[in-house]
């Protein structure tokens, strides 16, 4: 029966087509005319049953709900089908739901299912396990129906199916001096005003309400009324992220040209996308505002197919934290130049895009000096933490120029070789940047702790230690108590040793 066509008619309607044929051509041969009559009878009964199918086929109405509606990739999302028909007692169908290739387990219903007696409305619920990021179309939903003799089959699309966006899954991140001198929410207290007055910087007018406590006697007396310390303000901490999402930076990048959803990304990058989204929910949990941007210095989703807002540049609280888990969802790597959008295109034909060393040399784009421009502009009251790919000189040149724009600079350079990075290291090391490289297996936890650890400086002539990092390097020399002790992951890079790392 699977060699028969499942198309049209069922396989036992193909066969009443058959046997017709059969009794006819015998009808014809041996001149009976019952036999003429059983033909016809044996044709025309699946074809009568396939116009009746297409001529009477209900309508239908389809909603599609995701629980949640905010989905993590790793976690699991429950869908619920909710299927309104449009006429009373119609046709029973087999209805499927069309999912991604990754999501192998396709489910399979039967209509009606009704919530209640008579109801019109038929609920269906199963569950999917993303594995990877990225928006998929969950559906369309298709019915198979058929007739009461089943021989014949109609095989209709209910709706075109909705998107579902599935976030990177962010690590918790333990604290280390990224976020030093602010509190467990991200406050740091400041002897600055909030209100300065030119007559009394210190204090002010007795308000109901105020504790005695507060009362200043000195300025009460100068001033002939109560007076009070006045409050000492909270700033708002703030930090910029600068994610890289360069082609060549990663090493070039495949894509499926089977899967419509598939996203122009390598290991590398989505180790990138996942330090994204754990340190901008570090910061954003802990109060902080938060800026992120591209390497050229623009909005950091503004190539983003999951971000609802694209040119948005600042992001605050929980709401800030959704945003840019839900951005981070569809951000691939970007070709820049003509040579680069080449080299994109290989890699949207699932071909591995140009060697390292080819791409480097012929569509290489460096970090734009607006990126620096921008950020000492806005310049922050709290950390700028870059996650980037392979650094050439002329990057870590321009990265090392924007320490000044924050109250820390901190880089993670993701790489498949770690040595490659000792000399971009060397440069963002001597200009106050806590930089190292990790490779796309480092756990994100061992390279967060690496970047609180201290890193010796190789001076930038003869590849030795600076002075005052000698009794840091020194191995007879107790080194600093930091949050974390000082363990370099096998993966993770540091500077250079003292027998090399001059640029």
């Amino acid at each position: 029966m699977a060699l028969i066509p499942d198309r049209i008619f069922r396989p036992r309607g193909w066969l009443l087509i058959a046997a017709g044929l059969l009794a006819l051509l015998l009808a014809a041969v041996m001149g009976r005319r019952d036999l003429l009559v059983v033909a016809i009878f044996l044709i025309a009964l699946p074809l009568l049953a396939s116009a009746g199918l297409r001529f009477f086929a209900p309508g239908f109405t389809v909603s599609r709900r995701f629980f949640p509606a905010f989905v993590e990739a790793g976690t699991t999302a429950q869908v619920t089908l909710d299927v309104r028909g449009h006429t009373p007692g119609g046709a029973r169908a087999r209805i499927t739901e069309d999912l991604p290739a990754h999501l192998v387990d396709v489910p399979r219903f039967d209509y009606p299912n009704p919530v209640a007696p008579r109801s019109l409305l038929s609920s269906y619920s199963y569950y999917l396990h993303p594995s990877r990021r990225g928006v998929f179309t969950i559906g369309p939903l298709t019915a198979r129906f058929g007739d009461p003799f089943d021989v014949a089959l109609l095989k209709r699309r209910l709706d075109d199916g909705d998107p579902l966006t599935v976030a990177p899954a962010a690590v918790v991140l333990p604290e280390i001096s990224l976020t030093g001198g602010r509190g467990q929410d991200g406050s740091r207290m400041t002897r600055q005003q909030a209100n300065p007055s030119d007559d009394d910087v210190m204090t002010r007018e007795y308000r109901h309400g105020d504790p005695l406590r507060r009362v200043h006697w000195p300025a009460t007396a100068r001033q002939g009324k109560l007076m009070v310390r006045a409050e000492e303000s909270v700033t708002t901490p703030e930090s910029a992220l600068v994610l890289d999402q360069r082609l060549w930076a990663y090493g070039g990048a495949s894509k499926s040209m089977h899967a419509s959803d598939a996203l122009l990304s390598s290991p590398s990058f989505e180790w990138a996308v996942v330090a994204a989204v754990s340190i901008a929910a570090h910061l954003l949990d802990r109060g902080y505002t938060l800026r992120v941007l591209d390497d050229q210095g623009g909005p950091g989703f503004a190539a983003s197919a999951s971000a609802h807002e694209p040119d948005r540049e600042d992001f605050a609280g929980q709401s800030g934290s959704l945003a840019v888990a839900q951005s981070l969802a569809a951000v691939e790597l970007t070709a820049r130049g003509p040579r680069a959008r080449t080299a994109a295109k290989v890699a949207s034909d699932h071909v591995r895009t140009e060697s390292r060393s080819e791409s480097r040399t012929e569509s290489q784009v460096p970090l734009a000096e607006l990126l620096v421009d921008k950020l000492v502009q806005t310049r922050r009251r709290g950390p700028l933490v870059a996650i980037t790919g392979l650094l050439t000189m002329a990057d870590a040149a321009v990265l090392a120029a924007a320490t000044e724009a924050a109250e820390g600079a901190f880089a993670l350079m993701v790489c498949t070789d770690t040595r490659d990075a000792a000399e971009p290291l060397a440069v963002l090391h001597r200009a106050g940047w806590q930089a190292v490289a990790v490779a796309p297996g480092t756990a994100l936890l061992d390279a967060w702790s690496d970047l609180d650890a201290p890193i010796p400086i190789p001076s930038p002539t003869n590849g030795q230690l600076h002075p005052a990092h000698a009794n840091a390097a020194h191995p007879n020399t107790a080194r600093p108590n930091t949050a974390h002790p000082n363990t370099a992951h096998p993966n993770t890079a540091h500077a250079a040793a003292t027998d090399g790392g001059q640029p």
